[in-house]
């Protein structure tokens, strides 16, 4: 069984100091690293070599790390694959779960918990933060919640933070509650929301969510 030898697992990631924090931490509890990568093509060649139980992806790597996910977890069925990244992105999020990723961990963990964690995704436990859990719940609660259109021109012209603000805005959550959340001042969410009516150049919220969930066109573009 899986659960009785150490756990073989590629890794990939740009960054080398990235890949060697986390090797020395899953070496360092038993786990055998069979490859290491940088790209997206790295990852889907050392897995098709090695056929590992884990294939430990970052996402923005050169060739895209959720394409290796797709391809990994298409041609190597047996190979779990678990996404570690930087982004807390919904777009990131539910594109990793289409492609079969098996979990999604976000960067700035403890590194000596993460054995335990790929050793529960091989015995088919959810790899992910209770918040990103949240998140999928969310997505398919009742069709009264409002979709975003992540890729449109109302959204390009906002910064990560200032969609995040208004997604969670749209959810019904109060300002206050949106503060708790991304751990700064309900001042500063207050902030966020002028700016946002500014570059979309409308007056109210309302305005804004309708702007960007398509419901409404955008001031710049003919209606």
């Amino acid at each position: 069984m899986v659960t009785q030898r150490p756990i073989r697992l590629v890794l990939a990631d740009d960054s080398a100091r990235m890949r060697e924090q986390i090797r020395r931490a899953l070496e360092a509890d038993g786990c055998e690293v069979c490859g290491e990568g940088a790209s997206a093509d790295d990852a889907v060649a050392l897995a098709r070599e090695h056929r590992p139980d884990v294939a430990l992806l970052d996402i923005h790597m050169p060739g895209n790390g959720i394409s290796a996910a797709q391809q990994i977890s298409r041609s190597l069925p047996q190979t779990a694959v678990v996404m570690l990244t930087q982004s807390t992105e919904d777009d990131d999020l539910f594109d990793s779960l289409r492609a079969g990723a098996a979990g999604y961990l976000v960067k700035g963990g403890d590194p000596a918990t993460l054995s335990a964690t790929l050793r529960g995704v091989l015995l088919g436990e959810a790899a992910m933060s209770p918040t990103l859990v949240m998140r999928i719940m969310q997505e398919f609660r009742g069709p009264s919640r409002r979709k975003f259109l992540r890729k449109s021109a109302a959204a390009d012209k906002l910064s990560t933070r200032e969609w995040e603000v208004m997604e969670m805005l749209s959810q019904g959550l109060s300002t206050d509650d949106v503060a708790k959340r991304l751990f700064v001042s309900p001042t500063t969410v207050r902030v966020h929301v002028s700016t946002v009516l500014r570059k979309l150049r409308v007056k109210d919220r309302e305005s804004a969510l309708r702007l960007l969930s398509g419901a409404q066109d955008s001031p710049d573009e003919p209606g």
